[in-house]
């Protein structure tokens, strides 16, 4: 782990185990050559990335057989905090019956409904990801702005009352 003042570069298993604790990434792809960005569903699986999408979906086709790219965050807009990881693999319906099953037990689900969704499996070929520190008493250049610590740590006394 290396930490350049308020930016630390995280290891693949911190990058995996934070990806295990939201549900929500941007998975990207190409669709009729051009880049294609989409917020999906997703879990950890096995060491792999499962996105649920729309069964017969233009991002259903584009995935199959391909190399993407997938993101996800989870920031703090008021004290600048948080971690973003970026992985890039190759992307395969999941076809195997057994697994679909597993996947279907999860309870992963597309964003968007989809009484038959489809399951993609991203094996992560390359990973990385950073997380962000706060600055400390003068954030953001506001006197009296603190943090206290990396998000979800505690409160944030911005100096301003609410509503400004």
């Amino acid at each position: 782990m290396e930490r350049d003042d308020r930016v630390e570069t995280l290891s693949e298993a911190e990058c995996l185990r934070l990806l295990s604790t939201v549900p929500v990434g941007r998975v990207v792809y190409t669709e009729h050559a051009l880049p294609a960005v989409l917020p999906v569903s997703f879990e950890v699986l096995d060491g792999r990335l499962v996105l649920a999408v729309r069964r017969g979906s233009a991002t259903a086709r584009g995935l199959d057989g391909t190399v993407v790219a997938f993101q996800a965050d989870l920031l703090d807009p008021v004290t600048r905090t948080g971690w973003s990881v970026l992985v890039h693999g190759r992307a395969d319906v999941v076809s195997d019956p057994e697994q679909v099953r597993r996947v279907l037990r999860s309870g992963l689900r597309p964003w968007v409904g989809d009484p038959e969704p489809l399951f993609v499996a991203l094996v992560p070929e390359l990973v990385s990801g950073r997380r962000l520190f706060p600055t400390g008493p003068g954030l953001l250049g506001f006197p009296g702005r603190q943090a206290r610590g990396p998000i979800g740590a505690g409160p944030v006394n911005s100096g301003f009352p609410l509503g400004s």
